[in-house]
């Protein structure tokens, strides 16, 4: 048993070292979700502009970062009147651009990989946008608006439905540490952990076992190491097909992105398959069923065409400015165990400050509701006709 031991005691030695940031991040979302009013930055969204997108990506930064409720949560945005152009960029900004995606590639990669993200993603929502305006049709986005208006529900329509933010006015900082504010926190903060763990304990299990047993020697090959321009063109067309079949997504991918970097791939490839959770294989069949088969297979393309283009680019950028880190020493490869360090202690504080927002989640009848935002289609169902009323909204104005 050896072998699984290795594997299992490299994710347990991963889980230990990123606990603490995972936790900070979720933190910081659920307080920045518990003060920005969903509805208010819908009306925004009503078209393809530049401020729509500007909007619809701002929103997504203060979002989920799991990649099944973003989804969930653009075919509200896009039935409550946001264009579909609009929805995709809330998509990408919320699994790509949030804070605890940034700490946890910090952490494990270097900081470069983190300005590469927030530098890509950008990128990426600006060519999907130029893609969009030249190749989307309105009869294909008319269609996509009929499918997604059938009340089609997942396991994370819940969760997409609810708003949990702090009414009222007074600065924000009131408001956060007003009864109500510590309640929202702590109910999104849960939440967030309920909508994600499965993809975390994936993405790590998945890495130890990787980096356990897969040589360096063949993901050295696979990668062209031996032949670096090669390998510039090959990493961001193959960075997101990795991901595609490896189906972890959102923050659970960053470390099997660790296990990437150690093997060869390249900058930009490893920028390619980050951006790719959006089209994971789970996914795309979400797609299927909320917009349909073309609009689907329209997502599938646009998307992988534009994390490609991203990852050249970050590439192209960072290289000459001296920003690729030389060493693909990524802190995967060794299980290290537990010492008495920083690690150690920020985990403790924080597990402290987990412990007391999951205390306040039950005290207030959390339970309740992190039933609702799992249960199932029938009650998914519900939500979509509670909100029905919002579904006609303006014309959508993306297409050709």
């Amino acid at each position: 048993m050896g072998w699984l031991w290795h594997a299992l005691a490299i994710a347990g030695s991963m889980t230990w070292q990123v606990l603490w940031a995972l936790i900070l991040g979720f933190m910081l979302s659920a307080a920045v979700q518990a003060v920005v009013r969903r509805e208010s930055v819908t009306r925004a969204l009503g078209s393809d502009s530049p401020s729509a997108l500007a909007a619809a990506t701002g929103l997504g930064i203060a979002s989920s970062s799991c990649s099944y409720a973003s989804v969930a949560l653009a075919r509200s945005l896009f039935r409550k009147g946001a264009s579909f152009t609009a929805a995709m960029a809330f998509e990408i900004a919320s699994t790509n651009l949030v804070v605890e995606l940034g700490i946890i590639l910090a952490l494990l990669m270097g900081w470069q990989f983190t300005l590469a993200e927030f530098v890509g993603g950008p990128i990426m929502i600006v060519l999907l946008a130029v893609l969009f305006r030249v190749f989307l049709r309105r009869r294909l986005v008319a269609d996509a608006l009929a499918q997604a208006d059938k009340g089609v529900a997942g396991s994370m329509e819940g969760h997409a439905a609810m708003d949990m933010s702090v009414v009222g006015g007074g600065p924000l900082w009131r408001r956060l540490t007003s009864p109500k504010g510590f309640t929202a926190v702590s109910h999104i903060f849960v939440m967030e952990w309920a909508a994600i763990w499965r993809d975390i304990v994936a993405g790590l299990l998945i890495t130890g076992a990787l980096a356990a047993w897969v040589p360096v020697d063949f993901w050295k090959g696979f990668f062209l190491t031996g032949h670096p321009v090669l390998a510039a063109v090959w990493g961001p067309l193959v960075g997101p097909l990795v991901a595609v079949i490896s189906f972890v997504c959102s923050i659970g991918n960053v470390p099997l992105a660790a296990v990437l970097w150690n093997g060869g791939i390249s900058f930009g490839g490893v920028v390619a398959f980050i951006f790719a959770d959006l089209i994971i294989l789970p996914i795309l069949n979400i797609y299927r069923k909320y917009y349909g088969w073309r609009m689907a297979a329209f997502i599938a393309v646009t998307f992988y065409a534009t994390m490609v283009a991203a990852g050249y680019a970050v590439e192209l950028l960072f290289n000459p400015l001296g920003l690729v880190p030389e060493e693909r020493n990524a802190s995967v490869t060794e299980a290290t165990g537990i010492s008495w360090d920083y690690t150690t202690w920020l985990n403790i504080a924080f597990l402290v400050g987990a412990i007391l927002l999951l205390v306040r989640f039950v005290a207030s009848g959390g339970r309740a509701m992190l039933a609702m935002m799992g249960g199932g289609p029938d009650m998914g169902h519900d939500n979509h006709a509670a909100h029905h009323h919002h579904a006609s909204g303006p014309h959508h104005p993306d297409g050709g």
